[in-house]
This record gives C-alpha cells, sequence and structure tokens, in this order.
C-alpha cells in the first residue's frame, strides 16, 4: 500500500470540506450534538429535544440538525457544534435545556457566539 503524501491528505480534506460545507442558497447554520456514550450518559438526549423545540418555535427552516459521537472532551459533555455560514465553529459545553435555548437565541438566530458558554472557536487542521 502506497503512502500517503501531504498532498493526498490535503486533496482528501478539501474534498471532505466542499462535501460537509455549508453553502449559499442551502442552510445557513448546523448544529451538531455530540451524542457518544458520555455524551448521552450527560444528557444529550435533552439537549437535542431541547434544541429541536427551539427550531420548531423559531419556524425555522435554514438550520440542519446532526449528532456526532465524543469529541474527546468527556468532562465537558453534553456539547454542541454551532456553525454559520462563513464563520468559525463555536464547540459549546456544560450545556443544560437554559444553555441551548439561550445559544440558539443569541448564536444561531443572531449570529452572536456566547463566549461564556464556549470551550473552543475554529477547528483542527488534518495535515
Amino acid at each position: 500500500m502506497a503512502k500517503l503524501t501531504i498532498d493526498d491528505l490535503k486533496k482528501i480534506k478539501e474534498k471532505q470540506k466542499a462535501t460537509f460545507t455549508l453553502r449559499e442558497g442551502g442552510s445557513r447554520a448546523k448544529i451538531t450534538v455530540h451524542m457518544g456514550t458520555c455524551g448521552i450518559a450527560a444528557g444529550a438526549r435533552t439537549i437535542m429535544t431541547a434544541l429541536i423545540d427551539e427550531i420548531t418555535k423559531a419556524g425555522v427552516e435554514d438550520v440542519i440538525t446532526t449528532t456526532s459521537g465524543c469529541a474527546g472532551l468527556c468532562a465537558r459533555e453534553p456539547m454542541i457544534t454551532v456553525e454559520l455560514l462563513n464563520k468559525a465553529p463555536v464547540k459549546y459545553g456544560d450545556l443544560t435545556e437554559e444553555k441551548i435555548r439561550e445559544i440558539f437565541s443569541e448564536h444561531v438566530l443572531k449570529g452572536n457566539p456566547v463566549e461564556k458558554y464556549a470551550l473552543v472557536v475554529g477547528s483542527e487542521t488534518t495535515y
């Protein structure tokens, strides 16, 4: 099996990024609820339910919700990652239903990240 080069990794990254990136004319926001075993045990299902309730109440149709496994910060679960079009992703932790409502209202609807709940802004580079 041939070894991957840095250029190969960059090409893979760009292809994946194009697949998962929010595009003009599509959804303007993507919210990922981290639902690994640790997230579920910490209450991620309650967070997902509260999030869906907020989306329904707001009547927005341009927000994607998705799930993922563990983000590697088990002690900070339940967690979400909010991605807005053309903005750096923001990962939030130690969430409650009240916090998710505030994050949805301020960050998702108004575009203002809620710094007091944010763990990190941006994402890692995979090469």
